[in-house]
């Protein structure tokens, strides 16, 4: 599926209970599908365990399902640092920064 980052957008919605992102349709379907077959990995691995298929079998769809997880957290981070960085930053709030390092450093722990 063809990749179109630049339409993630994040927005600040102050008129409800604070910040909100607003993706397009076609990436909010992409990315829920990216999660409905992680769920369907998730799902298989318990049922590995279950079966007492080899541990590195196990160790292998662990890896595919993490791969497949940090695929859906780069999607979102580059729509984040397009969108809410971006305009956060050109109305002069630079704490945005201080929040992105923290999510970065999220992200690098795995």
């Amino acid at each position: 599926m063809e990749n179109k980052t630049e339409d993630v957008a994040c927005h600040t919605d102050c008129e409800t209970s604070g910040r909100k992102s607003h993706h397009p349709e076609r990436v909010k379907k992409d990315l829920t599908n990216r999660l409905n077959r992680i769920e369907g990995q998730i799902r298989g691995i318990k049922g590995m365990i279950d079966k007492d298929v080899y541990c590195d079998d196990v160790i292998t769809q662990i890896s595919a399902t993490q791969s497949a997880l940090n695929s859906v957290a780069k999607i979102l981070l580059e729509g984040h640092l397009k969108g809410c960085v971006v305009d956060r930053l050109s109305e002069g709030d630079n704490e945005v920064l201080d929040e992105l390092v923290v999510t970065i450093q999220k992200l690098m722990k795995k």
